[in-house]
């Protein structure tokens, strides 16, 4: 045991950070860990045997016996971290650190010194001196405040730009420098800063001591403590003169330049960027003009531009630059290098700009990354022999775009209007109950809904909408809507279900309910002298040779389901349009044209494939391949008995930005037996969170506001109040709460449009989960 304690003593020494040094009393070292030989330039086990005096200076041996044999006899105390001079084996001398003390041992007295580099701490003191130096010399106006706007420290510059001496800003409000129609900008960019942002130079306007405006340039960033907490904000301002006016003019100019445009001087230096040029090299503009171009594009620039350089005079005829009179500017394929390594492949065309000091040579560098990949994408394309099919699902790909973004434009505001008309229609229904204002009401409602059913077959087919996958039997699926199928189809429709057993696929049980209405529905539709229907399951491999890899899909196994009817048919240029939104061929009014819209948006959001096989006055089938997944099939949970859905005084912070909105959730929430508290955005949330001394149970928020989003206010308040529960509400919540469209499991939305009874279930179920009982704050 005293063996281990002895072996692990000795690691533990040869381990530790610092030098320690043990010496006899004649001086004689006999103990140097591995940092002692690392720091003074010895090899591994020289030191030992040495005398201490090889570790110090000559001009300072001299005084170390005399306190060596001061500490053995127990006349000097210990002494700490004490400045010396070490001395390496290459007779450099650097400061140290060092605690010495006496060690009684069996054998005799010994002396430890544990030695400290103190290079790393001096220079970082230097430097920050340097720092402090550098802020008090600069012509620009430097000033930090806190996050509550009171002064830190004020420059020179900042003296000199605004009139104010220092003694009279510091520990005072910023705002005196700051006009007062222009404080409502500055408190949305401290909001930016408090979350970390930063603003690059913008142009606004302060105030001179004297009254008058002063049109500053001005760049924002983060004040941060050692910890890394925000704490406040500098900014730096400087005055904009003319000359900065005119340049601003013509920088504008350049910065409109689709291209990355770079101005090189004689020695290959950058002094001229635009806006493209930063994104493209990813650099920010000061970085850039301190940079030589070889940096940016390693094979160099054109002929023209190396001809322009070496050139006699500033003359910058045609033939100098390579280009006859009248011709388009020649560019020559080169590889720029981006700040993160990335090479990509651009176009470079120079020419000339004498600026009266000097050529500068103006390269254009045109990003051709997209370019080349779309070549070699038409080409792949030629390639095929299905052209004209993968040019049209192209075209299908650009048009659920388009109509993804209008679907997203429109969902948030068009559910918010619709809740509060669905709701206020039902609190008529049950109010005037059994009256002509009661079945109008419901008229109402019945509207509302069907405004929602179509907000959501938008979002649906263009891959917006929030989807709640989990491992599932498409089997199953089929065999549970059934009987709901045949209600829907009608008895004049015969409808046959062949099943296999299959391996689960990751998918949302709703949406493919959907896909078996909406398939169902459509080809009863085409069928209207009767038919009949079959829906049939099973397993198949999709390699290199399978139709479906020829539109994209990976190899790999794949869950079939396919629709097939004994309709009218479809001809060609019906199943080209097909899956286009709104296109349909009923007559007016008897049909939205979304339904298969609606398939082929969840299907390829699911992962996988839908296919169209139609002849007329044949029939038409419809084949959907889903991707198999490893994850198991969870199993059913039994049905539960019917809650008591009411609130028993459970209080419910609301956060809704839409007024009618969030009067008739609170309507409905007090109806139901909740306290309920009301804001009208996060800030007042936050406020009146942190007012309230009552216990809080549930945020219900809505996830997309001005000002804050529901995520950030949610973990503001559960940072405050961790028993808390959250509930999102939002008729378009996916680019917030989802990644690439999945709702994350830990994440309770409710959905817009709602319905009362919709919203008290949410909260039921919240307040019902383990650990989801009433908070006590």
């Amino acid at each position: 045991m005293v063996q281990t304690l002895g072996s692990l003593t000795g690691r533990l020494v040869d381990e530790a950070p610092d030098a320690v040094i043990v010496t006899r009393a004649d001086g004689t070292i006999v103990l140097a860990n591995r940092r002692a030989h690392e720091m003074l330039g010895h090899p591994p086990a020289g030191l030992l045997g040495e005398s201490v005096d090889v570790l110090f200076p000559e001009d300072a041996r001299g005084r170390y016996p005399d306190q060596r044999a001061a500490y053995l006899a127990g006349r000097r105390p210990p002494l700490r971290r004490v400045p010396l001079r070490a001395l390496r084996s290459d007779g450099q001398a650097f400061p140290v650190e060092a605690s010495i003390s006496a060690l009684a041992a069996e054998d005799g007295m010994y002396v430890i010194a544990i030695i400290r580099d103190d290079t790393a701490q001096r220079e970082a003191g230097e430097a920050r001196g340097l720092l402090a130096s550098i802020v008090q010399s600069s012509h620009d106006a430097i000033v930090t405040t806190d996050l509550d706007g009171t002064v830190l420290t004020w420059n020179p510059g900042a003296e000199l730009l605004y009139g104010y001496p220092a003694d009279k800003m510091i520990g005072g409000p910023v705002d005196r420098i700051i006009p007062a129609e222009r404080r409502t900008d500055e408190a949305e960019i401290l909001t930016l800063v408090r979350i970390g942002g930063r603003m690059d130079r913008y142009r606004t306007v302060r105030l001179h001591a004297d009254g008058s405006p002063i049109t500053v340039s001005v760049l924002v960033s983060p004040l941060r403590d050692p910890r890394g907490t925000i704490v406040g904000m500098t900014s730096t301002a400087r005055d904009i003169s003319e000359r900065e006016h005119a340049e601003a003019r013509v920088q504008a100019v350049l910065d409109a330049a689709p291209d990355a445009l770079l101005g090189v001087d004689d020695a290959g230096n950058v002094v001229l960027v635009n806006a493209e040029a930063e994104r493209l090299f990813g650099y920010p503009r000061h970085d850039l003009t301190q940079l030589a171009v070889h940096r940016l594009l390693p094979d160099g620039l054109p002929p023209a531009g190396a001809m322009l350089r070496a050139g006699a005079g500033t003359a910058l005829d045609s033939e100098r630059i390579g280009e006859q009179p009248g011709e388009a500017p020649r560019w020559v394929t080169r590889t720029a290098r981006r700040r993160d390594g990335e090479e990509l492949p651009v176009e470079i065309s120079c020419s000339g700009l004498d600026t009266g000091e000097g050529v500068i040579v103006v390269a254009t560098v045109r990003d051709i990354t997209a370019r080349l990949a779309a070549e070699a994408e038409q080409a792949a394309l030629r390639e095929e022999a299905e052209r004209q099919r993968i040019e049209a699902r192209l075209q299908r790909t650009q048009r659920l775009e388009s109509l993804g973004q209008l679907a997203g434009g429109i969902a948030h505001d068009f559910n918010n209007l619709l809740a509060v008309i669905l709701n206020y229609a039902s609190f008529i229904v049950e109010d005037a109950t059994g009256t002509p204002l009661a079945h109008d009401a419901e008229q109402i409602a019945r509207a509302a809904r069907r405004g929602s059913d179509l907000t959501h077959q938008l979002l649906a087919f263009a891959r917006r909408e929030v989807i709640r996958p989990r491992p599932l039997d498409v089997s199953t699926v089929v065999t549970e809507v059934e009987q709901m199928l045949k209600r829907s189809i009608g008895e004049h429709i015969g409808l046959t279900t062949v099943t296999a057993p299959l391996p689960p696929v990751m998918a949302d049980p709703g949406q493919l309910e959907q896909v078996l209405v909406n398939l169902a529905v459509n080809a009863r539709d085409a069928m209207p002298s009767g038919g009949h229907i079959t829906i049939d399951t099973a397993t198949v491999t999709v390699d290199d040779t399978h139709p479906a890899a020829r539109s994209g899909l990976s190899p790999g196994c794949y869950v079939r389901l396919r629709v097939s009817d004994t309709g009218t048919g479809m001809p060609r240029e019906v199943i080209e349009q097909a899956f286009d939104p709104f296109f349909t061929t009923k007559p007016s009014g008897q049909g939205t044209g979304l339904g298969l819209a609606t398939v082929y948006g969840i299907v390829t959001q699911a992962g996988g494939t839908v296919h169209i096989y139609s002849e007329t006055g044949f029939g038409t089938t419809i084949t959907v391949l889903l991707p198999v997944t490893d994850a198991a099939v969870p199993q059913k949970r039994p049905a539960e008995a019917t809650a008591d859905l009411h609130g028993h005084g459970a209080t419910v912070l609301v956060v809704e930005d839409e007024t009618a909105l969030r009067e008739v959730t609170g309507r409905i929430l007090r109806r139901g037996g909740y306290t309920v508290l009301s804001a009208a955005g996060g800030r007042e949330a936050l406020d009146l969170c942190a007012g309230h001394d009552g216990p809080i149970d549930v945020l219900l928020t809505d996830v997309i506001m001005p000002g804050m989003l529901g995520k950030d206010l949610a973990e503001a308040v559960t940072a405050a109040r961790p028993g808390i529960r959250v509930v999102f509400m939002s008729g378009y919540a996916q680019p917030v709460l989802t990644t690439h469209g999945t709702l994350a499991a830990d994440v309770h939305l409710l959905e817009k449009p709602f319905t009362g009874v919709e919203l008290m279930k949410a909260l039921h179920e919240q307040l019902s989960t383990p650990g989801g009982e009433c908070s006590e704050q």
